[in-house]
């Protein structure tokens, strides 16, 4: 079994992205593990990685998908990586309870 790409905290969680800049669409694809055994949620936007263009498509897809302002979003780390750390801002329960159902495609 794979550990959630997320966790809690007192504010709201903090998630772990891959990110694909020029993706064709803004998209949320499920969860991936990475070769070191980690997990990470799947993001893709169609923005260009070019003066945190990428980013801002990224933190607006999140709170979109979320139902959270965009204020509530932020990059924590990676910011020039396409691999992210990033805290939303909210009820924590609520908010992986949306996580867990946007990323359970099959």
């Amino acid at each position: 079994m794979t550990t959630l790409p997320w966790r809690f905290s007192v504010q709201g969680i903090s998630v772990a992205l891959r990110v694909t800049p020029r993706g064709g669409m803004d998209a949320i694809d499920g969860i991936e593990t990475l070769a070191d055994g980690r997990s990470v949620v799947k993001v893709r936007v169609r923005a260009i990685a070019d003066g945190g263009a990428a980013n801002r498509a990224v933190t607006e897809l999140l709170a979109k998908a979320l139902h959270v302002p965009k204020s509530h979003v932020r990059v924590l780390s990676g910011a020039t990586s396409r691999l992210k750390q990033v805290a939303v801002d909210g009820d924590p329960k609520k908010l992986g309870d949306a996580l867990q159902v946007l990323t359970n495609k099959s």
